[in-house]
């Protein structure tokens, strides 16, 4: 698949040239890209030009493409030659693309080499009734449904040695052939049928109210577990006083009075009660001796206070006499320097 390289002299037609219908339907691909991006149009314009040649892309198709898109021939070659999609040679009526890549090889893909290589030859060449050919290329894309080919623009998948064989006869003789799944399969499903997501209930509405309710529930769940935990991270930011009897009734004691004693058929006056109450009376009695002493201390100390502050005899108007200086005998003038 590596070496591909262009059919030779021998098979080359001598010119190439779009017909009117085709023509315009390449006018109408390359206005699809804005004005200077003309050449993004090349693999469309070659894939169109294959399909008028009979299946296969001669040089002179590759030159016209180049010279419809302003390319040097050069560059669509390039392109012609990278994808296996384009033949550069001649093909049966039928042309076969077998997928030799991993999937498709782990599924039983040489066992399809061989068929074919015994039926028709080597790779690359036409049958000799002109209606097959073959050519083994990369990944088609149906992994899938493993192992496949592409015959012209079909798929079949879910191949056999002996299906393909069978395919090939109905293909060669006109009758009609089943395109895709070989053995019943239903686009990419597990062989057998879907085996997944078959309860009918999924997909008729039924279960839309049960889901519904169960993202609530989670959603009521996630809601109080925030709260939960803002409630944690307040309460060891903030911290408050704790307050055991908040909310609490306060229990007071029973009242043990000789009213209360009376009113429950007990002795209202305890032996305890009498002993009490000449305790208190000694006491007030002791009470009374230290109030009477104090009172006594009291009135002796303001009368010496009195007395100790008792006013001098001579009138307001005279001024008080002046200490005698020290040394001096009673009676002596003071001197002037020593008085006030």
């Amino acid at each position: 698949m590596a070496n591909r390289r262009l059919a030779p002299a021998s098979e080359q037609p001598q010119h190439f040239a779009f017909s009117s219908e085709n023509a315009e339907w390449a006018k109408g691909q390359i206005e699809k890209y804005p004005e200077g991006r003309q050449a993004s149009a090349v693999i469309p314009l070659l894939w169109k030009a294959q399909e008028q040649n009979g299946g296969w892309l001669p040089q002179k198709a590759i030159e016209a493409v180049a010279d419809e898109l302003g390319m040097p021939h050069i560059r669509v070659l390039e392109v012609a030659t990278f994808y296996t999609m384009f033949a550069l040679e001649p093909v049966g009526r039928f042309w076969i693309q077998l997928c030799g890549t991993v999937p498709c090889d782990s599924c039983g893909a040489r066992e399809l080499k061989d068929m074919l290589q015994g039926r028709l030859g080597a790779p690359g060449h036409v049958s000799a009734d002109g209606n097959f050919s073959w050519l083994e290329v990369e990944c088609l894309g149906a992994c899938c449904n493993a192992p496949m080919v592409q015959i012209n623009q079909d798929y079949y998948e879910d191949l056999t040695p002996h299906s393909l064989n069978a395919l090939m006869d109905d293909l060669a003789a006109g009758r009609p052939v089943k395109i895709g799944s070989q053995v019943g399969r239903t686009s990419s499903e597990p062989k057998g049928g879907a085996d997944t997501l078959t309860d009918a209930t999924l997909f008729d509405g039924s279960r839309v109210g049960a889901w519904r309710k169960r993202f609530e529930d989670k959603a009521d769940e996630a809601k109080g577990q925030d709260e939960a935990a803002s409630s944690e991270q307040r309460a060891a930011s903030d911290p408050k006083p704790a307050k055991p009897d908040a909310g609490r009734a306060e229990h007071t004691p029973k009242t043990d009075a000789p009213a209360q004693r009376n009113a429950a058929g007990e002795t209202p006056v305890k032996p305890s009660d009498t002993a009490d109450a000449a305790d208190r009376t000694d006491s007030s009695a002791k009470s009374t001796s230290k109030s009477e002493s104090a009172a006594t201390v009291v009135a002796e100390a303001e009368a010496a206070g009195a007395e100790a502050g008792t006013q001098s005899s001579l009138p307001r108007s005279e001024p008080p006499p002046q200490p005698i200086a020290s040394g001096a005998t009673e009676g002596e003038p003071v001197p002037s320097d020593k008085r006030n």
